[in-house]
């Protein structure tokens, strides 16, 4: 399953520099707008204590965590929505990915420009969110003149529905209100998710912070960022991302020990992918042997046959049935068999819907 994470903001506030860490990638990171033209995809693998000890467990010959894209996009600047800077070229890059990073600056450094002349988080967010939810509103508008006209016409229930959506959509919009805040019907998101809206899409919002602030929660910009969240219920971490830069250079023993000197458990950068993960509605499953162990991702809600498609769709096509244990069954009993024996093991059909941490073999006929 290819899901993609956009990581966007102003010019000069830490995206590149992040990517660079999140992919152990050296792509450009230069101290001026638009260093960044084309976007950059790196795949990261999602960070997961359980892939560790079932690689333990059966030591097989192959061993593949779940993973995911992040893509770097170019700068914006106010205006895009209208052809400033890169413009539209930026905003067709968001509109394919699942879900954005907003990184926002909270720091100050008189040696790193800021293209607005001085450090605002929310000023830099309104900025962004602006223009995506202009550039939201021209769509809406483009496309309400045509399908108001037929609907009035033929009366159609889908033309009369999506009339509706997106003049709700539109009236939101003009309230400085993001799409995803917007309380949808369920025919209503089926309509609206062919147009990519960049509103609708999940988001977190990224402070980057300096090296020492980490550990403390006394920066006042991320103190403005949070609450800024908090009223669109959306998610804020914080991180520095040359740290976490720093970091991505060391091997796994040397990145524990400058965690450990930094007072921090785990990496910024695990808490953003765990993050955008969840904001992704996504949890993973299992396959396990001597041959391989592998993670698979899946989107909350899927049944077990839309998830063995997500192997091979020969799985789907021919799915007779699953079978399941979970991974805690699998670490409190100690092998597979033992969960058999104490009567823990499921014989799963195509309706189950799977869960987090399911350890699966599927049965098919094709």
């Amino acid at each position: 399953m290819s899901l993609t994470a956009g990581i966007v903001g102003l010019p000069n506030v830490g995206k590149s520099t992040l990517f660079n860490a999140i992919t152990n990638q050296k792509i450009l990171a230069e101290n001026y707008p638009f260093a960044t033209i084309e976007p950059n995809v790196g795949v990261v693998t999602v960070p997961d204590a359980r892939m560790d000890k079932l690689k333990e467990m059966y030591n097989p010959q192959r061993f593949i965590p779940t993973a995911y894209e992040f893509t770097d996009i170019a700068g914006l600047v106010k205006g895009a929505s209208q052809g400033e800077g890169l413009g539209n070229k930026f905003l067709s890059h968001i509109r394919e990915v699942d879900a954005i990073v907003e990184v926002v600056r909270c720091f100050d450094d008189g040696k790193i420009i800021h293209v607005e002349g001085n450090i605002d988080p929310i000023r830099d967010i309104e900025t962004i969110n602006l223009e995506l939810a202009i550039a939201d509103l021209d769509v809406i508008n483009n496309r309400l003149e045509r399908v108001s006209k037929k609907a009035r016409t033929t009366k159609n229930k889908d033309d009369v529905v999506e009339v509706e959506a997106l003049e709700k959509a539109k009236k939101a919009l003009e309230e400085n209100k993001a799409l995803r805040q917007v309380d949808f019907t369920d025919d209503e998101k089926k309509l609206l998710k062919s147009y990519s809206f960049l509103t609708l899409k999940p988001i977190i919002y990224l402070a980057n912070i300096k090296e020492s602030e980490l550990g403390n929660s006394d920066n006042e910009y991320v103190k403005q960022v949070k609450e800024y969240a908090t009223k669109e219920n959306a998610k804020v971490v914080s991180l520095c991302a040359k740290v976490e830069e720093d970091l991505s250079e060391l091997t796994k023993e040397e990145k524990q020990e400058m965690l450990e000197a930094l007072g921090l458990e785990e990496s910024g950068l695990d808490r953003l992918i765990q993050a955008t993960y969840d904001i992704l509605g996504l949890a993973t499953y299992f396959t396990v042997g001597k041959d391989e162990v592998r993670a698979w991702t899946f989107r909350k809600g899927m049944n077990a046959k839309q998830c063995a498609g997500i192997i091979h769709t020969d799985f789907e096509k021919g799915f007779i049935r699953a079978e399941v244990i979970s991974y805690d069954d699998l670490m409190n009993y100690g092998s597979e068999l033992k969960v058999k024996e104490a009567g823990k093991a499921r014989l799963e059909g195509k309706d189950y819907l799977m869960q987090d941490g399911d350890i699966c073999h599927f049965r098919f006929n094709v």
